[in-house]
């Protein structure tokens, strides 16, 4: 099933021919502070499986794992689209939100359970 992804103003994009290998949701706080939300919701494909187009700027921060995360966001509305984590080179993440059809992507795991903010509650499969 062909996926595509885009920022606010759509100048940013992402396009995958494939289902994505895994679907996070992180309550990490570096996820907490870059969304603005309780957690965030990661959509992770194979990086060689998805094509990126437009004008990104990226900014690379430590995660809570300690590893360095490339965030990739659009210069003109400020969306996070996708990022890659130095930790799995081979994938790609892209930001649930940004997804055209985001109510058939569900998160299928929690990561970092231990930041979770006590009001959260998720049930997974």
């Amino acid at each position: 099933m062909k996926r595509s992804a885009c920022c606010s103003c759509g100048q940013l994009s992402i396009a995958a021919e494939t289902d994505p290998v895994k679907i996070s949701a992180c309550h990490c706080r570096a996820c907490q502070r870059r969304t603005g939300s309780a957690f965030g919701v990661a959509v992770f494909f194979n990086r060689e499986e998805v094509k990126t187009s437009g004008e990104s700027t990226s900014y690379i921060r430590s995660g809570d794992s300690g590893q360095s995360i490339e965030f990739h966001f659009c210069p003109a509305c400020g969306s996070t689209v996708f990022w890659m984590p130095e930790f799995r080179k081979e994938l790609i993440a892209v930001a649930l939100g940004c997804f055209t059809e985001p109510s058939t992507l569900v998160p299928a795991q929690g990561v970092y359970e231990e930041s979770r903010l006590g009001w959260v509650s998720l049930e997974f499969d």
